[in-house]
């Protein structure tokens, strides 16, 4: 794990709304090149990654652990989860786009992955 992803998993969300906290082309690109398999999607007003799992029990696990990282961060990912993979969408509403808090988030869920 390189440092900027460990730096992401180990920092906390703020509260960010406004058009000054939506994240510069430049940002995004360095931050994302941190997260492997994380995308742009939704011509850049997002990121997501689709996480595979053996069944919907491990699927179900996974989603209530982020459940949980969603609360306590109290940023909330769109998912669509599946019998054997979930869907996790970041974006910031607040600002229109993406802000630090989605690639915070991004990165707990890679933590979660690992283990």
């Amino acid at each position: 794990m390189s440092d900027v992803h460990h730096d992401l998993s180990d920092s906390h969300c703020q509260p960010r709304k406004g058009a000054e906290h939506k994240l510069p082309a430049a940002e995004i690109a360095r931050l994302l090149a941190q997260l492997p398999g994380w995308e742009l999607i939704e011509d850049g007003a997002a990121i997501g990654k689709t996480y595979r799992f053996a069944d919907y029990y491990h699927t179900l696990a996974f989603v209530n652990a982020l459940a949980f990282v969603a609360h306590r961060e109290d940023h909330h990912p769109d998912l669509g989860v599946h019998y054997d993979r979930c869907v996790v969408r970041y974006s910031t509403h607040d600002v229109g786009g993406l802000s630090l808090n989605d690639f915070i988030c991004a990165g707990k869920a890679e933590r979660l992955i690992a283990g």
